[in-house]
């Protein structure tokens, strides 16, 4: 049984595909065995994985070849839509699979409030067999993760964590002071070492899939209050969002060698994209600070 509560790191690995669109699974071996290597925690099939933009059949092999590597990191699955009946559905094929844990988005489009949201994670939180973690991201659904729907929902036995991208520091601390026994990761890179003050272990983290080692050291640090670079590491993060996530993490892994191909599915697009130069200058600076504290 792997302790989900030591790891700093969980990267929200990208799903590497080919030319045509096809998923390219000898570089998605490659960068799940960096990670493997690093000692980060991998999330399958999030936002960053384009898990809206995969097809379920495309999604179980993914999911199958990932466990299939039988990495000694956990494994955690994405969980995230818009009808209740269809991921009551997945879920119940995770159960079936080898993985450690789940990540749970506030549905997405409806805007559902403190009751809507606590149906729909109760009834999920009742399929699921595994650890789940609760995702607030207001960016993407257009609604926060409700302090009340947590209220009544901190004592469900699969309730474990949350992943916190709302940006801002006060509604961090109130999810920490609403649940303070959740292990509270922060969503967003940039704002880890803020987060880290007021309670956040770890990050689920985009930077990792380019710099696994130097975004792990970076969240030890931020863990450990040693931290001191953000000049350095806030313009980095910045540099990733530059264009709709993942299209600048995959851009610049491509641009360094580390994945074959750039693409993305519609309705992502790398023409969207601005100067290759932007991230190239990031990769050179984040490695420059790493080599520096090896």
């Amino acid at each position: 049984m792997k302790d989900l509560n030591s790891y700093k790191v969980w990267t929200a690995i990208i799903t590497p595909m080919n030319q045509d669109g096809s998923i390219n699974y000898a570089d998605f071996e490659k960068i799940l065995k960096q990670q493997e290597s690093a000692g980060n925690a991998i999330t399958l099939l999030g936002s960053t994985g384009e898990a809206l933009n995969i097809d379920e059949d495309e999604k179980k092999k993914v999911l199958d070849f990932a466990i299939g590597l039988k990495l000694s990191v956990p494994l955690m699955a994405g969980v995230g839509g818009i009808n209740l009946h269809t991921q009551l559905d997945w879920v119940k094929y995770l159960n079936t699979l080898e993985l450690d844990c789940y990540l749970m988005v506030v549905p997405l489009y409806a805007k559902p409030g403190v009751h809507g949201q606590y149906g729909w994670f109760k009834a999920l939180l009742n399929e699921a067999d595994k650890p789940c973690m609760l995702y607030n991201i207001p960016g993407r659904t257009a609604k926060n993760l409700e302090f009340g729907t947590l209220s009544m929902l901190k004592s469900h036995q699969n309730f474990w964590a949350i992943k916190e991208a709302s940006g801002s520091e006060e509604e961090f601390a109130k999810y920490v002071k609403t649940v303070p026994e959740a292990l509270m990761m922060s969503g967003d890179d940039l704002m880890l070492p803020a987060f880290s003050k007021l309670g956040a272990k770890g990050v689920v983290s985009v930077a990792s899939n380019v710099w696994p080692q130097a975004t792990k050291l970076y969240a030890e640090q931020c863990a450990n209050g040693s931290f001191k670079d953000n000049s350095i590491w806030e313009s980095a993060i910045q540099s990733l969002f530059c264009a709709s996530n993942p299209v600048p993490v995959k851009a610049l892994m491509h641009a360094t060698g580390i994945i074959s191909s750039n693409s993305v599915r519609l309705p992502l697009s790398q023409k969207d994209m601005p100067d290759i130069e932007i991230v190239k200058k990031s990769d050179t600076a984040i490695n420059g600070w790493f080599k520096a504290r090896s």
